[in-house]
């Protein structure tokens, strides 16, 4: 089998199959020919490993939009061309509304069979990435993990903005889940079920970024081989996301501010406009103002780009949601194999939470993962912990619970600086030297317990009463040890 992909044409004209068939041959590909559209529906059934099938419309028997129409309901992943030689405008219309993938006229042009071969097996390949994307992480990977007011804020702007067709530049720092945003923002568009078509500007050489986005001719600079179709092409009617777009060159950021106001754009050493449909949505890890008073982005493609702006806030700034993330983390990566699944204890958990995490959601990630596999499923104490955590977090990586009062010692005797009577102290306090932390963590874990009484044993009044969310509440009596109803 050719690893370029299968092709099958089905067309009446010998001259033509005959034609197709070398050029196609020529460019790599393995060709079956059909002189019906009754003999090409029998190959397909027989042997349906095909990439692409080139149709002619007028065909003896069953006519090709009939064909069409078949495969669109047996096979509706498969990319189908349709050629014809009577070709009108309403044909073309007809067929492309019934699901194929391009139109062609006779007289065929070798270059236009060789890109509209190239672009419906790249456009096929996308969508079959996708698929399998989705179906290896499950559409519940693809949603922003936490319960804190910053992401419950955010989920509420995406829901807003995602059914419009409005750009959105999304800002945040590394590793926040920006893509995530993105793929958020695409998944809940009327362009859904159309490509979503991702592109890192950081991560491609300059010389080679026109080509990337606008696709190129053969020939058209020193390996180019063969033609290519850009991702601006590959993204029509769906959604383009531009990755750290403040990493392109004030040259690139020029055109693509051209391309993005206009829709329309050139192969690199072609000459035939190609007008797209596509909804942009960029991100960045910049502060791009900042970038433009330093002359390194333009004002203009930043105000085009910033329809909408979103922010994605940096995990230490949502704390509360580190638990939920590291639940999600385990769950995958014990799912995927390779990892044993774990339990974070609650005292590990009070320390992750206050971690910097200069890396955010991506370094919380990775650490999971590594303390998984360091962790061969025992549950995961503080003691545990990597230094290069415990050395800047903010809370000790000793237990949270308050120590019992039978091991604690009395403080040295003297007054105290309010003349705050000795009889006044509670017990916790008087029984040894506490810093002012765990001083803290007692009283707040006698009151929690206290008011917990107080109302029956019902968290949500709880919950309402000391203004905490009942997420965070309940990590808080758990990591206290006091069980709630």
């Amino acid at each position: 089998m050719s690893e370029r992909g299968r092709i099958l044409v089905v067309d009446d004209e010998s001259g033509i199959r005959f034609s197709l068939k070398g050029i196609l041959e020529d460019e790599g590909f393995a060709v079956a020919e059909a002189e019906t559209g009754e003999r090409g529906l029998e190959l397909l059934d027989a042997d349906g490993d095909f990439d692409l099938v080139f149709l002619d419309i007028w065909l003896p028997g069953l006519d090709g939009l009939e064909v069409l129409a078949r495969l669109r309901e047996e096979r509706p992943g498969l990319p189908v061309v349709m050629i014809s030689g009577h070709g009108t405008i309403e044909t073309a219309v007809t067929a492309i509304k019934r699901g194929a993938f391009d139109f062609i006229e006779k007289p065929l042009s070798l270059e236009k069979v060789v890109l509209a071969a190239h672009k419906a097996l790249e456009f096929s390949r996308l969508k079959q990435e996708n698929l399998a994307l989705r179906h290896s992480l499950g559409e519940a990977e693809v949603h922003l993990t936490g319960e804190s007011p910053a992401m419950s804020a955010l989920r509420e702007v995406i829901g807003q903005v995602a059914p419009t067709d409005a750009w959105v530049l999304i800002t945040g720092e590394n590793g926040t889940g920006k893509e995530i945003a993105a793929r958020l923002l695409h998944g809940m568009s009327r362009r859904a079920d159309l490509p979503f078509v991702a592109v890192n500007c950081a991560a491609i050489p300059e010389e080679l970024i026109e080509s990337e986005l606008f696709g190129h001719e053969k020939g058209a600079f020193t390996g180019a081989d063969k033609a290519q179709i850009g991702k601006f092409e590959l993204a029509n009617k769906g959604t383009l996301f531009l990755d750290e777009i403040g990493d392109m060159s004030l040259k690139t950021q020029a055109k693509i501010l051209r391309i993005l106001q206009e829709q329309r754009f050139e192969h690199v050493g072609g000459r035939k406009t190609i007008t797209v449909d596509v909804r942009v949505l960029a991100a960045t890890n910049k502060d791009l103002a900042s970038e433009i008073r330093a002359g390194n982005f333009r004002e203009d493609l930043y105000y085009r780009l910033k329809v909408f702006p979103l922010t994605v806030p940096p995990l230490r700034e949502r704390a509360e949601d580190i638990p939920l993330l590291i639940d999600d983390f385990v769950e995958t990566l014990s799912r995927r194999g390779g990892c044993k699944r774990a339990v974070f204890s609650p005292e590990t958990l009070a320390v992750l939470q206050t971690y910097p995490w200069p890396g955010n959601v991506r370094e919380l990630k990775n650490f999971v993962e590594r303390m998984l596999i360091l962790a061969g499923g025992r549950e995961i104490t503080p003691d545990r912990l990597p230094p290069d955590i415990t050395s800047r977090a903010t809370v000790s990586a000793a237990p949270a619970s308050p120590p019992p009062a039978a091991t604690l010692q009395a403080p040295a005797a003297g007054p105290d600086e309010d003349d705050v009577p000795d009889t006044d102290i509670p017990d916790t306090f008087r029984a040894g030297p506490l810093d002012l932390k765990a001083a803290r963590a007692a009283f707040e874990a006698r009151f929690l317990e206290a008011k917990l009484k107080e109302f029956g044993g019902n968290v949500t009044k709880l919950s309402e009463a000391v203004g905490l969310d009942r997420s965070s509440l309940y990590r808080k009596l758990k990591g206290y040890g006091i069980q709630a109803e």
